[in-house]
């Protein structure tokens, strides 16, 4: 890696970026550079059945499911970069091709804990997806054996949330508007 002595947070997010191993992501929420070893096997599991009951229960038959898209969020003091596990937006919502997107299309994001993942799915990422303004995210905790709902974003936080235990029907609002089934958690 090039020495950069003085980088901005912003630079040496990109050379952290730039070299990060096959597989890994790295993201920069609120001033922190974290680098994201790949998923388990049953992270992965977790997200693919939201995709499919996505798919198969949306009502708008335009919103489309999106898994490895990085997003460009406003934070409080520098510009974060997160790769949700799930975003859902309107087909041809990142047809522009840019590799950090805005996030104003999306309507929800998605979040399955891992063991090092859990503590800032639980707090950076919900202040960074609420600054967005995004108006759902869906947090799987597989720790605590909970679906977290949060909608409403108002300042540093949503509005309402809702934790349901893993195993039960999970209410997600509107413009999803169906029961997510979590006993395949």
């Amino acid at each position: 890696m090039p020495e950069r002595e003085g980088a901005s947070v912003q630079e040496a997010f990109e050379l952290f970026r730039a070299p990060a191993p096959k597989g890994w992501r790295v993201e920069l929420i609120e001033g922190e550079i974290y680098g994201v070893p790949p998923a388990d096997g049953g992270h992965e599991e977790i997200v693919t059945e939201v995709v499919e009951q996505i798919i198969a229960r949306r009502v708008d038959r335009e919103l489309r499911t999106f898994t490895g898209i990085g997003l460009s969020l406003p934070g409080s003091t520098d510009t974060a970069r997160v790769i949700p596990d799930l975003v859902v937006a309107p087909k041809g919502s990142f047809d522009d091709q840019q590799e950090w997107p805005a996030p104003d299309p999306v309507l929800l994001v998605a979040e399955v804990t891992s063991t090092s993942t859990a503590s800032r799915d639980r707090v950076q990422k919900i202040r960074a997806y609420t600054r967005a303004g995004i108006p759902l995210y869906l947090l799987i905790d597989r720790e605590a054996g909970e679906a977290v709902v949060c909608s409403g974003p108002a300042g540093d936080d949503y509005g309402h949330t809702s934790v349901h235990k893993l195993g039960t029907a999970v209410a997600l609002p509107p413009p999803l508007g169906f029961e997510l089934d979590t006993s395949a958690f």
